[in-house]
């Protein structure tokens, strides 16, 4: 009767998270406060953070010296502990993300500019998918911006080349497409 007590008393112990498990746990709470303390006062304002915890982050974003910062983030990481940091969490990952995909984005709109203006047949291909676009437009700005680009090869090295319509030709895609979806 003896060992099974031992046994229970073993169980109970194992119940809850080891020292080391909290230590690693604060000490990501504290990575996460320094990583809010870096973001700009503005984005942090947006996260749900209460008063006193804002008022401490705008704080330690304005000290300097060293020791006093470390104290100051470690008071940050502190009033943290009773913060919602999965909503925290899931805020920095859409700023990270969010601006990925628009950079993405932002390719492939230069690309399509680019195969336009190579190619006609990209052009058919546009139209086939987006058919209210006007193509006489169209047309007129993939014109413009190849004499552009023909005109800008026969430069010196010295002089600046022309892109006017080169990027009047990327804003005429990128209304289509944020239209077109």
């Amino acid at each position: 009767m003896h060992s099974d007590q031992t046994d229970q008393d073993d169980n109970d112990f194992y119940d809850r998270p080891s020292k080391s498990q909290i230590k690693r746990e604060l000490h990501a709470i504290l990575d996460l406060g320094k990583q809010v303390i870096e973001l700009p006062y503005d984005k942090v304002k947006q996260l749900p953070l209460d008063d006193k915890l804002l008022d401490a982050i705008k704080t330690a974003q304005k000290i300097n010296g060293r020791e006093g910062k470390r104290r100051q983030i470690h008071y940050v990481g502190k009033l943290m502990r009773t913060a919602d940091i999965e909503a925290i969490r899931q805020q920095l990952d859409v700023w990270e993300n969010g601006s990925k995909e628009i950079t993405a984005h932002m390719h492939r709109l230069e690309t399509l500019r680019d195969r336009l203006i190579a190619s006609d047949e990209e052009l058919t291909i546009l139209l086939s998918e987006y058919p209210q676009v006007d193509i006489q437009h169209l047309r007129a700005l993939i014109r413009a911006a190849r004499k552009e680009q023909s005109a800008n090869a026969a430069l010196s090295e010295t002089q600046e080349p022309q892109k006017k319509h080169y990027r009047a030709l990327f804003q005429a895609l990128k209304s289509i497409l944020s239209t077109g979806e």
